[in-house]
């Protein structure tokens, strides 16, 4: 399969919404996970919006869902509990910005959707020895995008972490 075949199908392998790890394409595509990486820098260059999220890569689809910007602050103990508050409600997790003194903002792609997800990404984060975003701004100040199927999941959402202590009102 020519290189051009092989980006065309990656952009259809990830055009269902849903992401997809490196190591995944590359089995089935017949190639390595740098093969991947260096084809999905290629098709961002040329102008494809790709995300490369803790789940995997992902081709965001049509905006159908409402959002929501949360700022909030916490400390490492309310992390995996204000994510929690976000999921539970049916909230999905789209991001982490924190802003630094030096290079501005700083952006983290989560995607977290699920319980699971927040599992997940709060053991990687432990196993990784990383720290989080909001640690960088010394304050713990952080905002998250958060997208919901109803307005209202977002109004909940936002008076459950103000109820917690994590949203900056």
């Amino acid at each position: 399969m020519k290189a051009s075949e092989r980006r065309q199908r990656i952009l259809e392998l990830l055009d269902n919404n849903q992401p997809r790890k490196g190591t995944e394409l590359a089995a089935l595509l017949g190639v390595s996970r740098q093969v991947i990486v260096q084809d999905v820098a290629v098709l961002r260059a040329a102008g494809n919006n790709i995300l490369a999220t803790p789940q995997g890569y992902l081709l965001p689809g049509a905006d159908t869902r409402f959002r929501r910007i949360f700022a909030c602050q916490h400390d490492l103990a309310g992390l995996e509990r204000e994510l929690q508050i976000i999921v539970d409600c049916g909230g999905k997790v789209i991001d982490v910005v924190v802003e630094h003194p030096l290079y501005g903002e700083i952006r983290g792609y989560l995607m977290l959707a699920s319980r699971y997800d927040v599992q997940k990404f709060v053991a990687d984060l432990k196993a990784s020895g990383a720290r989080p975003l909001y640690t960088l701004t010394g304050s713990g100040v952080h905002l998250h995008a958060v997208e919901a199927a109803r307005e209202d999941i977002l109004d909940i959402i936002a008076s459950n972490l103000a109820r917690e202590g994590f949203l900056l009102e």
